[in-house]
């Protein structure tokens, strides 16, 4: 099985956009050859056991990886800037900081090629309950794992920056509150993964409106 970043998938309605994010990516992220520090074996093994993607085309993708990030990570400011770049003008500063959560998920401060490589293929390969599990990092600001309402609140409201004008007429508590409610399903106050992906799973409106938002900064790139 060979994996290719370059070819984006055609969407389909709701849950087949939460699988249009990784040729975005990979797009903006990566160069065209490179050279460098090789992948070391750890690595290998575990992206090999972990996706069944042969050897050969795991080091071919780290190559062109290195093409752009020759330290073989990524940086903050480098992923900040690739996003920023596609919204002049705008707060897309703060939503990179959250999308970094997606990638970044040692929490070191770096992308390395084992993280990137995993969230891509999960999103080029896996289901869209896959997907919506790696979006719900986005929700969880203080990472651990679970929702409340004043991190709804708050990507909603980061969310609504980013649109300007075009979202004018939305009320960003009242959105952020029917979202939490909707996703919230056993009342408890907060929002776990499972809860999360299957509000979205459901296409209830709010739920759904929100989590499209997190793909549509990939699709506008």
């Amino acid at each position: 099985m060979k994996l290719s970043f370059l070819n984006c998938h055609k969407l389909s309605g709701p849950t087949a956009a939460y699988r249009v994010i990784p040729a975005l990516i990979m797009r903006n992220l990566v160069g065209t050859s490179g050279c460098g520090i090789p992948l070391s074996e750890e690595d290998l093994e575990y992206l090999v056991n972990n996706t069944n993607i042969d050897r050969d085309s795991i080091t071919a993708q780290y190559q062109v990886f290195l093409s752009k990030h020759p330290e073989g990570q990524i940086s903050k400011s480098s992923f900040y800037s690739m996003l920023s770049s596609c919204y002049p003008g705008t707060s897309m500063h703060r939503v990179a900081r959250h999308i970094w959560r997606i990638y970044d998920t040692n929490m070191d401060g770096f992308i390395d090629f084992r993280e990137f490589f995993m969230v891509l293929h999960v999103m080029n390969s896996g289901s869209s309950e896959d997907n919506l599990r790696q979006i719900f990092r986005v929700f969880d600001i203080d990472n651990d794992g679970k929702i409340d309402l004043e991190e709804m609140k708050v990507i909603v409201k980061d969310l609504m920056k980013l649109k300007n004008n075009k979202k004018g007429n939305i009320n960003i508590e009242s959105l952020a509150s029917s979202a939490f409610n909707e996703m919230d399903e056993n009342e408890d106050g907060e929002i776990s993964q499972e809860e999360f992906t299957k509000a979205c799973l459901q296409r209830k409106m709010s739920s759904t409106m929100i989590a499209l938002e997190i793909v549509k900064v990939f699709i506008e790139t």
